[in-house]
């Protein structure tokens, strides 16, 4: 069976940076598990690989939807699968790098095939979060289907509301068609993590926030709204997009929209931990200020080529 690298991680940990290094050194193309990297015009509020990186390596999954186009980890899964298979073809070596857990989970592990989407219902449960507020659907969850509520939190409301919608279409458990529909990926995958202290990582993150800013993220989202994207979209309600959009409508300050963005970044570093965490096949590697990356990446690869053989 092939094995195929998987880069993880915190955003703002240096993946991009580790990935390229891996890439002057290995035959590889990049598969972004990225879930806000897929969209056009997301550039410099996901973060999303500069033209000249993109150059020095070839890149699949990123800038390939708009945003107003429907994505899910499943349709993540089968297209993600199907691209590796096909740079396996090429005798190269595909390295998926990302810091999207859900995504990565169903690419490797495998996510339930059945497309199930209703408009209606969907949209019946948004209007109840607003009405009634997330808990109340997050409790009515918990009656429903504990297993899968177990695995969420009580503030999500994208993934409670995906959870209601599939049982409230099909009367089935989202947990159970997880368990029934997976079918983990015709690879092996060799997992590689990178995690930093605390303090270096907030610091790193704060740090881009302010680079995002002087780079133009207002004017990002500025001509976003002149394309006529709404705030309301899936692929603009995340960390970077809400908060500017918030502050456009008033909602914020200029300064309490920057701290925002900081302290929401930071929340989903530490949700993106807890995630990877948990996964055991994970080695990690530690990023600090004097971190050696020609060395890491060289470790990173003697480990992957021992595997190999």
């Amino acid at each position: 069976m092939e094995k195929v690298p998987i880069l993880v991680g915190p955003t703002a940990v240096g993946k991009t940076e580790v990935a390229l290094a891996v890439a002057q050194k290995l035959p590889v193309e990049i598969v972004s598990a990225d879930s806000r990297q897929i969209y056009r015009y997301l550039n410099i509020g996901t973060a999303k690989p500069t033209r000249n990186q993109l150059a020095q390596v070839k890149h699949h999954l990123i800038d390939f939807l708009r945003p107003d186009e429907y994505f899910s980890a499943g349709m993540f899964s089968r297209i993600g699968r199907k691209i590796i298979n096909q740079i396996l073809a090429k005798q190269k070596i595909p390295l998926v790098v990302g810091g999207s857990g859900l995504y990565i989970s169903a690419l490797v592990d495998g996510f339930f095939r059945l497309e199930i989407r209703d408009d209606k219902v969907r949209n019946s449960l948004r209007k109840r979060v607003l009405n009634e507020g997330v808990d109340v659907l997050y409790k009515e969850l918990t009656t429903i289907d504990p297993a899968a509520a177990e695995k969420i939190s009580v503030k999500d409301k994208q993934r409670i509301i995906r959870a209601l919608e599939v049982f409230l279409v099909t009367g089935q458990k989202l947990s159970q068609l997880q368990e029934t529909q997976s079918t983990p990926a015709d690879f092996e995958s060799v997992f590689y993590g990178l995690t930093a202290e605390r303090n270096f990582l907030y610091d790193k993150i704060n740090q881009r926030v302010n680079q995002m800013i002087n780079k133009g993220l207002l004017s990002e989202i500025a001509g976003l709204k002149r394309k006529g994207f709404s705030p309301k979209l899936n692929a603009l309600n995340t960390v970077g997009y809400k908060e500017v959009f918030a502050y456009m409508e008033n909602a914020l300050s200029y300064d309490e929209m920057l701290e925002t963005i900081k302290r929401n970044t930071r929340h989903y570093a530490k949700r993106q931990i807890t995630w990877f965490k948990r996964d055991k096949r994970i080695k990690w590697f530690m990023i600090g200020e004097n971190t050696d990356i020609p060395g890491l990446t060289d470790k990173i690869i003697s480990d992957f080529n021992s595997k190999k053989d």
